[in-house]
């Protein structure tokens, strides 16, 4: 359902003719920004309420920059464009202008699943096309969109003979934070990809750091670094060159340049969300997903949001292993027994790792996998049929080792048996070191990869493409980021790209209490992640857990994902039936999603409604600091009543021993005329479900 409003065209947009007025110096910029040449704008647009404002401008070399202020002050000061070829000189200036223009959208459209129903996409865009005179009118384009609450940009090439190939070795993009600022954020170009705990540093301390990166001005305001739309292209990390002034890097790629693309094609978006708070940070435009096509598959109501149960945590606690053998856990008995609960207790699917052969001798290897042969104790078809019969899907597993010259042959193959036995979903691995995916070059020999370079970018559009011709949804593990690619493809319904809940196994360390509200406001701003929360045993590979089951609870409101993994084994359940019973109500697709307060890394309550019923439900959490949050019931419906259901710490909850486990679940009547006093101990949260009383005055 799309609603389309009108043009708003020329609204609060102008283009200066080319070399017309001279750059506003910047105020409080970085040295190095100070010393930069100055520029003369070529072009220049608003967002559409006038907060944002954005200027194009060339140097007198001919150097492409860009500089944005948010009410009128300056957030990046003069900051580079332009690109570095292998097989073309000076991609980097003599560039001029040829034309530029500006146009305004306004339209809505809805998800088929999400954080909330509706999305509005309000945007002015510029367009400057620029033309290399003097190396055979070579030409560009960049497009810039602008939101109230942040914007993208991207590189645009026609398809011209003097310029058909782009070998993109590098981008000289650049963001010069104007004011000092404080950053959130887990470095790039390391071993172990993107499972890597958050810093929390000067920006000037930054060194190569992954996206979404965080900042906090000293001014009071918030900027998230990301990208949108990676597609064919690798994957951008942002280092810091000097002061506060962040560059683009590309991940690597096994076969020479970053980039190889033939011509016409966009690049990636490069992000800003531009806030005046971390909730609003949240609350935004949808920036990311706005930014990328609608849905090129039709019709996906057979994409379901549901949760599940697997057999998955006990081989992280190192009581079964996926390979085959006396404490395999994937047979078909254990299997089955996991149906019956996930049956009796309303979950619709059971995931499955190490059903197939191959997990002998796996890691960083994956030369033995079969995606179609399963182990002589798992019986696939009695199995499935089991479970449909009961309501119950299995939820497939492919780990590959990243080894997908092995997997990309047998993929077609694995999804057609998977849509013969019902599975409808499938979680993806590729756990490799950093470098060591495996892929095929055109020569035919296997190249070592990044998880993120160009080649494995094609490689998990390709799994997820493939998968939706059979109807299968997509849950990527050891991923590239999210980029908003599930507004165009639906059925790739989330993924990890951080660590979580495993590293509480056996991590050295173990993610700390303050993880779960760094990834709110930043890892969280990107999309979904299948971070598998619920553990109410609170207990790791002989490592007790920094929680308390209040906030373990919690995190299935906070941490968004159309899938849910209620990831504990099935008697630590049965043990703690009352906190249970939340995680058994809690929905996994919403109405509408609200992030009501919060701090990176130290706190965030959010607020999401039903979309099948008139509920709302909370979760807050905290960090290692006991803290209270007053929490105004305004989002519920005026003048109804509701049972506020509510799982929170107990007055000796705390991070260790058996406090983790002293839960208060008690039950209050409430009206949107009232305020919660949240109070969360150390390393904890709480949950709320808010059942609607009566009848919804609005449907009388």
């Amino acid at each position: 359902m799309t609603f389309v409003f009108p043009l708003l065209a020329g609204a609060a947009l102008n283009v200066a003719p080319a070399l017309a007025q001279e750059a506003a110096p910047a105020a409080d910029v970085s040295q190095a920004s100070q010393a930069a040449p100055k520029f003369q704008t070529i072009a220049s647009a608003d967002s559409p309420g006038k907060v944002l404002h954005v200027d194009v401008m060339l140097s007198g070399d001919g150097n492409l920059s860009y500089q944005i202020t948010r009410n009128g002050q300056t957030v990046i000061a003069p900051s580079r464009l332009g690109l570095i070829l292998a097989n073309a000189p000076k991609f980097d200036r003599y560039f001029a202008l040829e034309t530029a223009n500006v146009s305004a959208h306004d339209d809505t459209w809805e998800q088929p699943w999400g954080e909330r129903r509706f999305t509005r996409n309000h945007y002015n865009e510029l367009r400057v096309n620029v033309v290399q005179k003097t190396w055979d009118d070579r030409k560009m384009t960049v497009v810039f969109r602008m939101y109230d609450d942040g914007l993208g940009f991207r590189y645009e090439f026609p398809d011209q003979p003097q310029l058909h190939k782009l070998e993109i070795m590098d981008e000289l993009t650049e963001f010069a934070v104007a004011d000092k600022a404080t950053a959130w954020w887990d470095v790039a170009g390391e071993w172990n990809r993107e499972e890597y705990l958050y810093q929390k540093t000067p920006l000037d301390e930054v060194s190569e750091a992954q996206t979404p990166m965080t900042l906090k001005t000293d001014k009071g305001l918030y900027i998230s670094f990301h990208e949108a739309a990676l597609v064919d292209y690798a994957a951008m990390w942002l280092r810091r060159v000097d002061g506060q002034r962040l560059k683009a890097r590309l991940a690597p790629s096994a076969m020479g340049a970053p980039v190889v693309r033939d011509a016409p094609f966009p690049t990636p978006w490069r992000t800003l969300q531009i806030t005046n708070s971390a909730a609003a940070l949240y609350n935004g435009s949808d920036l990311i997903l706005n930014l990328n096509e609608p849905n090129k598959l039709g019709d996906v109501s057979w994409v379901k949001p549901y949760k599940y149960v697997g057999i998955w945590w006990g081989m992280h606690l190192n009581t079964w292993t996926w390979e085959a053998g006396p404490r395999h856990g994937a047979t078909t008995t254990n299997t089955k027994a996991y149906i019956d609960f996930a049956a009796k207790n309303g979950f619709r699917g059971v995931l499955v790792e190490g059903w197939n052969k191959g997990w002998e001798d796996w890691f960083g290897k994956g030369y033995n996998f079969s995606f179609t042969e399963s182990y002589p104790d798992f019986d696939l078809p009695a199995i499935s049929a089991y479970g449909l019969k009961k309501g119950v899907h299995l939820v497939g597993h492919n780990e590959t080792s990243g080894n997908v010259s092995v997997y990309e042959p047998q993929m077609e193959a694995g999804f057609k048996l998977y849509e013969k036995y019902g599975v409808d979903s499938v979680k993806t691995g590729y756990v490799a070191d950093a470098g060591g995916a495996r892929v095929k070059a055109p020569d035919g020999s296997i190249r070592y990869a990044w998880n993120d370079s160009q080649e494995m970018v094609r490689h998990y559009l390709l799994n997820v493409t493939t998968a939706a011709k059979y109807h299968i949804a997509i849950d990527t593990h050891e991923p590239i980021k999210d980029t908003g690619l599930r507004r165009t493809y639906p059925n790739w319904v989330s993924r990890e790209g951080q660590r979580g809940m495993e590293y509480n196994a056996w991590g050295e360390p173990q993610n700390p209490p303050e993880h779960e509200a760094n990834l709110v406001f930043t890892r969280m701003l990107s999309g979904p992640m299948d971070f598998t929360p619920g553990i109410l045993s609170l207990q790791g590979q002989g490592k007790p857990i920094a929680s308390t089951q209040a906030k373990q609870l919690a995190l299935y409101v906070v941490l968004y994902s159309p899938i849910q993994m209620a990831a504990d084994l099935p008697e630590n359940y049965a043990k703690y039936p009352k906190p249970f019973q939340f995680i058994k109500d809690v929905p996994t697709d919403w109405e509408q999603s609200i992030a009501l307060n919060g701090e990176p890394g130290d706190f965030a309550t959010i607020v999401r409604k039903d979309k099948a019923s008139d509920d709302w439900y909370l979760g807050a959490v905290t960090d290692e600091n006991e803290r209270s949050v007053d929490v105004p019931l305004t989002f519920l419906e005026p003048g109804r009543s509701y049972t506020a259901q509510i799982y929170r710490d107990g007055p000796n909850a705390g991070l260790t021993g058996d406090a983790r486990f002293d839960i208060v679940i008690e039950d209050k009547t409430v009206t949107a005329a009232d305020t919660l006093k949240v109070r969360m101990a150390p390393g904890g949260g709480e949950a709320i479900r808010f059942k609607a009383l009566g009848k919804s005055k609005a449907r009388k």
